[in-house]
């Protein structure tokens, strides 16, 4: 009779590899529904259309139905400036502009608010989604923005800081340029 190491059956290796799976599988559903659950936790969801297109991260909206016409800052982005007065156009700030207004300008999208719905200007403060595009996502994924987190709309700086971390690792847009 032999006492040395004695190896695990192959029903036994089965059994460990579908338990591992199955709490990867279980921790990101979770995870996926925490997401869900973070978006939903969100404010008032307002449809708006489009009017202009101010700069990367800025656009006036007419909230629907018939309201009035609204500045809305792109909440947790930062997208360099091209317009801003008495400021010279920063690197990127063009593209990062004509990128937003040939994704947005005329359509209707939806705006979703944080905690803080105006910033000191008074510019209303949203999360944008053109139909199932998250626009503030969007532009940080394809390095036209830099992460901007300004408590408390802070729901997606995670989100934003590994889409960011991505984009710059790649030399994405102003990563890439600047």
């Amino acid at each position: 009779m032999s006492f040395g190491p004695r190896l695990p059956s192959a029903g036994a290796v089965a059994l460990l590899i579908a338990g591992v799976v199955l709490l990867f599988l279980t921790e990101r559903k979770e995870a996926d529904a925490g997401r869900e659950r973070q978006s939903d936790a969100l404010g008032e969801r307002v449809e708006a259309r489009v009017v202009r297109v101010v700069d990367g991260d800025t656009a006036e909206m007419a909230t629907l139905p018939g309201g009035r016409n609204e500045d809305v800052r792109f909440i947790g982005v930062d997208t360099p400036e091209s317009v801003a007065p008495g400021q010279p156009v920063e690197c990127f700030g063009k593209k990062a502009s004509r990128f937003t207004e040939r994704l947005i300008q005329g359509d209707r999208v939806e705006l979703r608010f944080g905690t803080e719905e105006r910033d000191d200007y008074g510019r209303l403060l949203a999360y944008v989604y053109l139909g199932q595009r998250f626009v503030n996502a969007g532009l940080v994924h394809h390095g036209y923005a830099r992460t901007l987190e300004i408590a408390p709309n802070v729901d997606f700086a995670q989100r934003f800081a590994r889409l960011q971390q991505g984009a710059a690792n790649t030399g994405r847009g102003l990563w890439g340029a600047c």
